[in-house]
């Protein structure tokens, strides 16, 4: 941070610069700020547009399924295997991504294993 040292010379000493330093913490800031509203103000408004737009006219009773339009009714199974399988898929790509950073620092550890014991025969 500070940069190279030289005994008794004070030259050589770099300083942080400060207007670079407040930029940074400002445009920082800014982002969190606008990130926040947007992840305040966007839901809620989307929240509001969709109660504007509800018909008004409201059932007195039970109505069974069958007995609903066509377009009112949801289908509850493709939904539902299609959110188990975005979650085995997102859950083997975890597990992927997990096994592919273990093998890269075993292979790593080998390899300093092998250069630490190339040193001590050499020495």
């Amino acid at each position: 941070m500070f940069g190279r040292w030289a005994a008794g010379r004070n030259d050589m000493i770099r300083r942080p610069n400060l207007k670079r330093l407040a930029r940074r913490f400002v445009s920082r800031r800014v982002l969190f700020v606008q990130l926040t509203l947007l992840c305040v103000v966007l839901p809620s408004s989307l929240t509001i547009t969709a109660y504007l737009q509800q018909p008004e006219t409201a059932l007195d009773e039970f109505v069974p399924i069958d007995q609903l339009p066509p377009e009112d009714q949801i289908p509850a199974a493709p939904l539902l295997i299609i959110a188990y399988a975005f979650a085995w898929i997102a859950l083997l790509g975890y597990f992927w991504s997990i096994r592919r950073r273990l093998n890269k620092i075993e292979n790593e550890l080998t390899e300093v294993t092998r250069l630490a014991n190339e040193r001590g025969r050499n020495r």
